[in-house]
């Protein structure tokens, strides 16, 4: 017996620490169960009640309010179970808004809004009525208007005298063009800014907007229509800027080649060896391949003769660069060369090149010069200069055909004698002719001379 109580109180030891929590959250678990929580009522929701005076007291009530005012007076109310119907006509679409926005105020189901724009005769005189009236609100404002012109046209007088100033904007400038693109835009700030203020002051600020924002949109549409004029525009004041070539250069710009004229705002104007003007976009010269024949006064020239195969290509090529010195018009250094440069059908192709001081001598008469004398002493020295020769072969099949015996039938005839040179040359002009310089000159002094970017003082890159 002691035993067994002792052994039940033991166990009783054991199960009370586990007791109390149980114990502790049983009740709540029997009360959360028995006591559910409310089911939330939803807002905003119709009652299933209405006072059957409601729909009379809203419809005269919007009644005496639309009768206060003379926009509303054609508008006819109608309540049904909290539902508004608005009908009859309002002189303009605001009017029609408004009576709807006041009817919606009220405790109403929904507001249906059937008034219709009034476009009689009668709602006509009322617009002009709306308008005369709004005249003579602007007409008050007359002074207030008056005082945004008079700063308006302050800031426009100061703005146009700062971009008079030629002579300040040339001296923080680089050429006359930016100078003038200064003074534009000092131009153009001053007539925007005159506007944001005198729309300001008169309280236009919306109208402000409006316009700065429709041309905006104005803006970028031109950008994209005149996308070619405005890459040209600043090509020319990128070229005004860089300076790649003076007045009267001999230049090529792709494959235009010609004597510089002017630069202007929009194309650069050459003049052709043969005298014609030409003019090209800056645009198409700021992006071209440009190289001018005059920045360096020493030009090569160059040319190639053909020697019999079996002759000495070496002997001939010390021939002909010796001739090309003993000419009075060669520069000594750089000296006169010969190059061997390919073998061909029947003849070894030599180059033979030269230069000159193009302020002393001309290129192309140089060259006229040099190549019958190089050909003239390889001939006297005993050098062949073939023409191309080609072996022709006959098949069977060509047996029948009539061939002449044209070697035998010309056997006795008298060659030509081919025409030479005198013994001792005359001395040729080689000196440059200046008819083109002449000519560019002449149209420099022109009075079109003004428009002229080039400028004499800034570094030619």
């Amino acid at each position: 017996m002691l035993l067994r109580l002792l052994a039940a109180l033991w166990l009783a030891c054991l199960a009370a620490p586990v007791a109390a929590p149980l114990a502790a959250a049983l009740p709540g678990l029997v009360t959360e169960q028995a006591e559910p929580e409310p089911t939330p009522t939803a807002t905003g929701a119709l009652s299933d009640e209405r006072d059957p005076q409601a729909d009379s007291r809203i419809a005269t009530r919007l009644r005496d309010i639309y009768a206060e005012v003379e926009a509303f007076s054609g508008v006819e109310v109608a309540v049904n179970q909290g539902v508004v119907r608005l009908t009859g006509s309002a002189p303009s679409q605001e009017a029609i808004d408004d009576a709807g926005a006041i009817a919606a105020r009220f405790d109403v189901v929904t507001v249906e809004n059937e008034i219709a724009r009034d476009t009689s005769l009668e709602g006509t005189a009322d617009i002009v009525t709306a308008l005369i009236d709004r005249l003579r609100a602007a007409a008050g404002m007359l002074p207030l208007i008056g005082v945004a012109v008079l700063i308006g046209l302050a800031i426009l007088l100061v703005g146009y005298l700062l971009a008079s100033l030629r002579f300040l904007w040339r001296l923080v400038t680089p050429n006359d063009f930016l100078a003038d693109l200064v003074a534009s835009a000092i131009r153009f700030i001053a007539i925007i800014f005159a506007a944001v203020i005198a729309l300001d002051i008169i309280g236009a600020t919306a109208l402000l907007g409006a316009v700065l924002g429709g041309a905006g949109v104005i803006g970028i549409a031109l950008g994209f229509a005149m996308r070619d004029t405005v890459e040209n525009y600043v090509a020319s004041l990128m070229l005004s800027l860089r300076q790649p070539f003076r007045a009267n250069d001999l230049v090529k710009i792709d494959a235009f080649e010609g004597r510089v004229v002017r630069l202007t705002s929009r194309a650069t104007v050459l003049m052709t060896l043969e005298g014609n003007h030409l003019r090209i976009p800056n645009s198409a010269v700021f992006k071209a391949v440009i190289v001018n024949f005059t920045r360096n006064p020493q030009r090569r020239f160059d040319f190639t003769l053909g020697v019999d195969a079996d002759d000495d290509a070496t002997a001939a090529a010390e021939l002909g660069r010796t001739t090309l010195e003993a000419l009075p018009f060669m520069l000594a250094e750089p000296a006169p060369e010969a190059r061997i440069v390919e073998v061909g059908d029947s003849t070894v192709v030599i180059r033979f090149l030269g230069w000159i001081d193009q302020r002393e001598t001309d290129w192309f008469k140089a060259q006229s010069v040099a190549i019958p004398a190089v050909k003239t002493a390889l001939e006297d020295a005993g050098f062949g200069l073939p023409e191309p020769i080609y072996r022709l072969r006959f098949d069977p099949r060509s047996a029948s055909l009539p061939f002449e015996n044209i070697a035998g039938r010309d056997a006795g005839a008298t060659p030509t004698a081919r025409p030479r040179a005198a013994a001792t040359p005359q001395p040729t002009d080689v000196a440059p002719r200046n008819e083109i310089d002449d000519m560019v000159e002449e149209e420099r002094d022109s009075s079109e001379q003004k428009q002229d970017l080039l400028d004499h003082r800034r570094p030619v890159e």
